[in-house]
């Protein structure tokens, strides 16, 4: 979408238009835009209106009720922070006493909505122009939001004793542009060079303002982080979106960090809490295997801090850097899943068909780490289709015991 289609939807006709939509229904699309085009309507604006209605559907998901009144792109809508998360970031600014951020590739506005709603006057800027527009369009509720198209290395930032209330926020591109995929997203890039701006500037504004902080991937090298600053890796229900690094006032815990976001609760993990187990050494057999098996979430592990799992059950790692806890002792942790182990082995196919099949399993649902098995191809070999037995369902985990692998049948706790 160019800045012209943006600027026919965010007013008159096409704004009419986009709000006179009902829900999105993929079955009755083409209909309702066939529909449109003989009622009347530019057959662009109504294209470009569907499209809208499409991804206000998909963002509801993201942005609550937010998204019925906000404009989008889909590589934006994947790149956008969610609401709940770019509060937390928000947070960080209003706590440290930052009254003006400035929000350099600021997308389609995700985190300076949230600036903006803790009354922050906020100075974005976007190097996509149709993007920048959807921003304006995104952040128009707050009178002391405001949205140009600029390249953030060309903002010139308030200096010295101006700064001392005055943030910056980054959202560097992850991704170049070009040819799309089938599914109309672009392709990423993961060096830390190839972002934009690129990392070695993203540190240059850190210098320049104490109060900086930058959403990156979650690929973040444990080596970049800086001297004295906090790079906090965050899950939310699960699943790994993001790593931040935070420089100066806004640095809560200097080093890594992993932040377990749910709807009802934050559990943050650091590397203190990790130190003393990172110290306790590794399983060295299968019959060393406990009675309980924990999975830290996924941002501790991106965080390298299972160590704090260790800690936490009084365990040992499975093997070093696989993850799995194993311990004695029965914990519940709101930043770790804990399992009964009910058979630990080490992995033989024939040996581990027979145990399922004599315990009346007829299928399997598989979890590894450390190890390079193909899930689908074990599952063939071990029989273990499920196709009208009656059998019930087994929960494997493969990985490695000292550099062996091994077969774990657990159940949740």
């Amino acid at each position: 979408m160019d800045a012209a289609m943006v600027d026919r939807l965010a007013a008159g006709e096409g704004w009419a238009l986009l709000q006179s939509l009902p829900p999105y229904d993929e079955a009755s699309s083409l209909q309702l835009q066939r529909r449109l085009r003989e009622a009347g309507f530019d057959a662009g604006l109504v294209a470009a209106a569907m499209t809208q209605s499409r991804l206000r559907a998909r963002a509801t998901e993201k942005f609550g009720d937010f998204a019925a009144g906000m404009l989008f792109t889909p590589d934006g809508l994947e790149q956008s922070t969610r609401l709940a998360i770019a509060a937390r970031h928000a947070h960080r600014y209003a706590a440290a006493g930052v009254r003006e951020v400035h929000d350099l590739g600021c997308g389609l506005g995700a985190d300076a909505m949230a600036f903006a709603g803790l009354d922050l006057a906020v100075r974005a800027v976007d190097a996509d122009d149709a993007t920048a527009r959807i921003a304006a369009v995104n952040l128009r509720h707050w009178p002391t939001a405001h949205v140009r198209h600029a390249l953030a290395e060309d903002v010139r930032l308030p200096p010295g004793e101006a700064a001392r209330h005055v943030g910056v926020w980054l959202d560097p591109a992850r991704r170049v542009s070009g040819v799309a995929d089938a599914r109309g997203r672009t392709k990423r890039v993961f060096s830390l060079d190839a972002i934009s701006p690129p990392w070695s500037r993203v540190l240059a504004f850190a210098d320049e303002v104490p109060a900086t902080g930058a959403k990156l991937s979650p690929a973040f090298p444990h080596g970049s982080v800086p001297r004295g600053a906090e790079a906090q890796w965050t899950s939310w229900h699960g699943e790994v979106l993001e790593c931040a690094v935070w420089w100066g006032p806004l640095v809560a815990t200097p080093g890594r960090t992993a932040a377990v976001c749910t709807d009802s609760s934050t559990s943050v993990v650091s590397e203190d809490d990790a130190a003393e187990g990172m110290l306790e050494p590794s399983l060295r057999s299968v019959g060393e295997i406990g009675e309980w098996l924990y999975e830290p979430d996924r941002a501790v592990i991106r965080a390298g801090l299972t160590g704090a799992l260790v800690s936490a059950v009084d365990g040992a790692e499975l093997a070093s850097g696989v993850g799995y806890v194993s311990s004695s002792l029965a914990r519940e942790l709101p930043w770790a899943r804990r399992f009964r182990v009910l058979e630990a082995m080490p992995l033989s196919t024939k040996r581990l068909a027979r145990w399922l099949r004599d315990q009346g399993h007829d299928r399997v649902t598989i979890k590894k780490r450390g190890v390079t098995l193909d899930a689908d191809v074990l599952r063939r070999q071990l029989k273990m289709t499920g196709r009208g037995k009656g059998g019930s369902e087994a929960t494997l985990v493969l990985s490695r015991v000292g550099g062996s692998q091994v077969a774990l049948v657990v159940s949740p706790a």
